[in-house]
């Protein structure tokens, strides 16, 4: 696990997502699979053909097809020879005995061959491309850029892979005048740009490299030896930047809980610019959440940490010019468990403490770091938003209450009460291996601040996470929202509207999208079609996602009314170059866009 990590290289955890590998190779063991790194042709020979696995003689994942290259005027990159020198030839010669001999991908959660198969393949990087709109028309108001972000590894694995491992890469396509503009680039991390420079991989994979004593030893020291020898400092962060996108401050930042934040800006032709690493004036000194909560009045962001030695938890904020506040330390959490999202209210910060937890003394007896604990009682956290301290923190037993992601929250004000929007999960044994039997259960959780009583109930049978609201009503009673539909996860069919106003036993779902056959999404975003508009109305707006339809090999964006019973299609736009799934995005308007 990457909380884990900052114990091994003396930095700061990082949470993802515990999505274990694609589920569809886990029902076709029996048939071969491949790796491929971008999709060559439009269309393959055959309806059910894979990509062909291909890589270059230094493991790089290969660029695009002279036939790709020419429809979507991508010019390859041209690569200056790297110089291998003998510390690098010696520890990448350990790197294959641990790889091959010590700790080989023997578990499908990490075997490259299932976790990078279909669409989760990397792609290589692509320059800013004209798209076409293929069915509809974008509509003028989404004037700006949607951006999401997700694991892209710049070389195939020679070892053990888990889907949190790849490098981050940013795919964004920018609307202007009904016009798209595709672009997928690389977030230059400190662990990218070494990297490049040298060659092969340096850093190990940090999810999946440290299972077991033996393995972890191992790849400690090759670590180790890698930086007395100064191949890398970790000083200078060993973080992915593969999670999520956030915009406070007047900056846009790819996050990554490993790691501190990165900048990064869009150039007036759509392309992708990494700024650099940012420590918000040497104040955040540590890593933060992927999930950094705005407000959206105040323009303040609100975020945390969580680590495996104490404080497991420490709370904190940014004013609206993004200066960070100092830090909240929480020791009342007496134990280090997966904390990778959180909620706000207009008074309050909301936290979950959930049966998945830190274990790095299992890797004695050959355990892995993060696991489950089904005796633990899950707990939720409420703090003031602005305090100074912990003394007023309080925690509410929620028995089985297991969130990797929180919807949103607001505070019932004339009964002292707090309502949480969250996908619980059930059988979270599976969690970190094998996603695809996780079912995720939407629950509206009242919390009674005066008599510490806890109710919940939920809001619909079907399997969703990664579902987005309005977010003009973070921290506010909202009504609606937009979740991903599982099938199972971490594929997603389809998108579905909740209406949470309706009362208990009630089906919330209003509304629905499925994909298609053999098509598949990610996380769905709203933009509202007037920005800040108080009289417009909260579903008045698009829902937007990639999607990907692995018959054809081809990806599309899709625009979707979202006051529509069937989330009518509003736009599709074919993309000249295919976006494997992934994780979080983000939309930014072409204002703030400008202002970075």
């Amino acid at each position: 696990m990457d909380a884990f990590s900052s114990s091994f290289f003396s930095a700061s955890p990082r949470s993802k997502l515990l999505f274990s590998s694609p589920s569809s190779p886990f029902n076709k063991l029996r048939r071969p699979l491949q790796i491929s790194s971008v999709q060559l042709e439009e269309k393959p020979a055959t309806p059910t053909a894979r990509p062909p696995s291909t890589t270059t003689s230094n493991g790089r994942a290969p660029k695009p097809s002279s036939s790709l290259a020419a429809k979507s005027k991508f010019s390859p990159p041209i690569k200056r020879p790297v110089e291998v020198k003998l510390p690098a030839l010696i520890f990448n010669a350990f790197d294959d005995i641990i790889n091959n001999f010590i700790d080989p991908p023997l578990r499908f959660s990490v075997d490259p061959r299932y976790v990078l198969s279909e669409n989760f393949a990397p792609v290589s990087e692509l320059p800013p491309t004209e798209c076409e709109v293929i069915e509809g028309s974008l509509p003028p108001s989404l004037d700006g850029a949607y951006i999401r972000n997700g694991p892209n590894p710049q070389y195939l694995p020679r070892g053990p892979y888990h889907l949190f491992d790849g490098d981050g890469m940013l795919h964004s396509i920018r609307i202007s005048q009904g016009k798209a503009t595709l672009c997928s680039r690389y977030v230059k991390t400190y662990k990218y740009n070494i990297e490049c420079d040298a060659g092969s991989p340096l850093i190990p994979n940090v999810f999946s490299g440290f299972n077991g004593l033996t393995a972890s030893a191992a790849r400690g020291a090759v670590t180790a030896a890698r930086v007395l020898t100064g191949q890398f400092n970790p000083a200078n962060g060993i973080g992915l930047a593969n999670t999520s996108l956030a915009f406070f401050g007047n900056r846009l930042y790819a996050l990554g809980e490993s790691d501190l934040p990165y900048a990064v800006r869009l150039t007036r032709d759509g392309d992708i610019e990494t700024v650099g690493r940012h420590d918000f004036e040497g104040k955040l000194v540590m890593s933060m959440t992927a999930h950094p909560k705005l407000e959206p009045e105040t323009g303040e962001a609100f975020a945390f940490r969580y680590g495996p030695m104490p404080p497991f938890l420490t709370f904190f904020w940014f004013d609206k010019k993004g200066n960070k506040q100092p830090d909240v330390p929480i020791f009342s959490m007496t134990r280090p468990s997966f904390l990778h999202d959180f909620a706000i209210t207009k008074k309050y910060a909301i936290f979950a403490d959930i049966q998945i937890v830190m274990n790095p003394v299992e890797m004695i007896s050959g355990g892995a770091p993060v696991g489950s604990d089904p005796s633990k009682v899950c707990r939720i956290g409420i703090i003031p938003r602005y305090a100074k301290d912990e003394s007023e923190m309080r925690w509410f037993d929620v028995p089985g209450f297991n969130i990797i992601h929180a919807i949103n929250a607001w505070d019932e004000e004339e009964e002292d009460v707090v309502v949480m929007i969250a996908p619980s999960m059930l059988s979270v044994e599976h969690t970190l291996e094998r996603m695809d039997l996780v079912h995720a259960l939407v629950e509206k959780v009242r919390i009674d601040l005066k008599t510490g009583t806890v109710t919940r109930h939920p809001l619909s049978a079907r399997n969703l996470d990664f579902a987005v609201i309005n977010q003009d009503f973070t921290g506010r009673k909202n009504r609606y929202v937009y979740a991903g539909v599982g099938d199972p996860m971490p594929k997603i069919s389809g998108v579905v509207k909740l209406d949470v106003s309706k009362g208990e036993r009630q089906e919330c779902t209003v509304a629905s999208r499925m994909f298609g056959p053999g098509c598949y999404g990610g996380e769905p975003f709203f933009v509202a079609r007037e920005q800040k508009n108080p009289e417009a109305e909260e579903d008045d707006g698009y829902v937007m996602s990639y999607v990907h339809d692995e018959k054809t090999g081809e990806s599309k964006f899709l625009v979707m009314d979202a006051k529509t019973p069937d989330l009518e299609i509003v736009a599709a736009v074919k993309l000249p170059q295919r976006v494997p799934y992934g994780f979080h995005g983000l939309f930014v308007r072409e204002s703030d866009l400008k202002r970075l």
